[in-house]
Formats: C-alpha cells, structure tokens, sequence
C-alpha cells in the first residue's frame, strides 16, 4: 500500500494514477507498506530513487544499513512487532531520507508508525518537512520500545513474587509436587518469553542508535535547527533504553537459574522419597527372604510365636530406618 502526506493535518492519500510522471511538489513521506511491484516502479520513477526490498534491508552489516548514495541517506533497522502476542517477531523497516522528502518501507503494521500518524499528524501546525517526519518516526519508535521494556519489567516482576512468594525465614506450605512442578514449568515459559522479547528489542534499540546519530552527522548542514535537538534527545532515549535492556536480560537470567535451581530441588526431592522408599523396603525384604528359605533345621519354624516374631522383626527392621532418617531430617 502507497500514502503520500503533504501536511501534518492530512491522514494521507493514496495516488489516483500510478502512471503519472511526476509527484506534487509538497509530498513529504511517502509511506510503503508490503508494496507491490507497480508501487515500487511509481515511487522508483518519480523520485529517482531505488527502493529497497526486504532482501536488502535484511542485511546486517553497517554498510548495508547505514549508507549515503545520490544524495539520499538509505537506514533500516529492524523493529519489533506484535510485542503483546505469544510470537513476537522482527521486521526489517528501511528509510530513505533526503532534503525533500522522507520514504519509509516496511512489511507489516507497526503501532509506532500508527501512533506517529495518530498523534504527530492529528492537528496542523508547523508545514510537514521530511526532517520532522524522520525525527517523529525515531521518537514513536523509542517510545514504543519504552513500552514493550515496562511491559516486560512488570511481566518480571509477577513471576519474580510469584517465584518467591514466600519469606527466607519461613517454610512454605508444601503443595502437591505436580503441581509445583506444572507452575515450574509455566514461569519457565514466561521468563523465556520475556528473555526473547527483550533480545528483540535490543537489536531494534541497536539498529535505531545508529540510524539516528548517522543521521545527524551527515545531514547536520540541512536538517533543520528544531530538529537537532529532537534527535539528539531520542539518541539518549536510545542510550538509556539500551541500558534498561541490559538489566532486563539480567533480571531474566536471574529468573532463569531461580526456576532451574528450584526445579532442581524438586527433582531432588522425588529422587529422595525413592531412596528412602528402596532403604526402608530393603531391611524388611531380607528378613522375609531369611525365613523363606524353608530349611529344616529353622528353630523358628517349631516356635508356637515363630510367626509373630518373624512379623515383628519385619515391621521393626522397616521402622527403625524411617526413625533414623527422621533424625537425619530427611523427613
């Protein structure tokens, strides 16, 4: 889909005639989501310039995504997508910036995109320009990446007073082990969760803190003065955000051994009921397996007590380890 903006009032437009030569003069950002090869041809003709495609903004490498060509500065970086659903994922989002205009090409929906048109587009003010369009994009981008970090911080707060949730000093009631484990297993789902989303986020944060700064250098003779301190305002958002994603996969990584380690100890502990079961099963076994050996010379078997003596002897001998590993406090 093409939209063209020319003013901050305007919600976009969309070109009646692809074959047209030329684009109004006024056209600021043109916007391309999941283009067609007829967009692309329009664009391409009218303004003289190559757009890329989803190969070329999949590139990783700093010369492929931070490049100057024909007057036109080519940026991508990938941004994170459908943040609040089970499958986060990332897409590759290119800008072409020049004096005149702003084009942007991206392959799926972004709430930052939305927001910007929402919020930044909503009122007319100052005459659109393609600096304040990139500018305003950068800002939404990183104020949507803020978003996603204080969702994934609270998510990890959740789980860290639910792993924790009860005091150092004090026992905790002992819930079925199916249970624990079952809950086990779901906050190790949701800290992996976590943990993956705010990967995501650290390339897009790395993607945008070299867009913006490459921005400023290079175009530092035409952008506008208005503008200079806005970008170097998201530059620190970015700087700072970056840090906050730091203790976030810190955080993650704490979360990810406490649930290990916890799982760990219930493995322990079934591994322990087994063993005292197989100890306390032993003693009894050889007692019977004794005198079921049916020799003659047996005194016990002309005993009038033989029977009950042999019972005792097998309830003792199953008694006094369950005693001796209490006092041991296994048990």
């Amino acid at each position: 889909m093409l939209t063209l903006y020319y003013s901050r009032a305007g919600r976009g437009e969309r070109p009646a005639d692809l074959a047209t030569a030329s684009l109004p003069g006024n056209v600021a950002w043109i916007d391309l989501l999941e283009p067609d090869a007829a967009e692309v041809a329009f664009v391409t003709r009218t303004t003289g310039l190559h757009v890329p495609g989803i190969e070329d903004l999949s590139e990783i490498e700093s010369s492929s995504r931070l490049r100057h060509q024909n007057g036109a500065i080519y940026l991508s970086a990938p941004l994170v997508y459908r943040a609040d659903s089970d499958q986060p994922l990332t897409t590759p989002v290119g800008f072409l910036l020049t004096r005149e205009r702003l084009i942007t090409v991206r392959f799926e929906e972004l709430t930052s995109f939305t927001t910007f048109i929402n919020r930044d587009l909503a009122a007319e003010t100052d005459p659109l320009t393609s600096a304040a369009v990139f500018a305003g994009l950068m800002d939404a981008v990183a104020d949507r990446l803020a978003d996603i970090l204080e969702n994934i911080a609270g998510e990890l707060d959740a789980l860290s007073h639910r792993l924790f949730r009860s005091p150092a000093t004090e026992l905790p009631a002992r819930r079925p082990p199916a249970r624990e484990s079952a809950d086990l297993r779901i906050i190790l789902r949701r800290v992996g969760h976590s943990g993956d989303l705010a990967s995501k986020i650290r390339d897009s944060l790395h993607g945008v803190g070299r867009i913006v700064p490459y921005v400023s250098a290079l175009a530092a003779d035409w952008l506008p003065a208005e503008i200079k301190p806005r970008l170097e305002t998201v530059r620190q958002d970015v700087l700072s955000l970056s840090d906050y994603d730091g203790h976030i996969v810190n955080k993650v990584q704490l979360l990810l051994d406490a649930t290990l380690g916890l799982i760990n100890v219930e493995q322990n502990n079934i591994i322990k009921v087994l063993t005292i079961v197989s100890v306390v099963g032993i003693p009894p076994t050889l007692i019977a397996s004794m005198y079921g050996m049916n020799f003659k010379g047996m005194p016990e078997y002309d005993w009038s007590w033989g029977y009950p003596y042999g019972l005792a002897m097998i309830a003792l001998s199953a008694i006094l380890p369950l005693v001796w590993f209490k006092l041991r406090g296994w048990i």
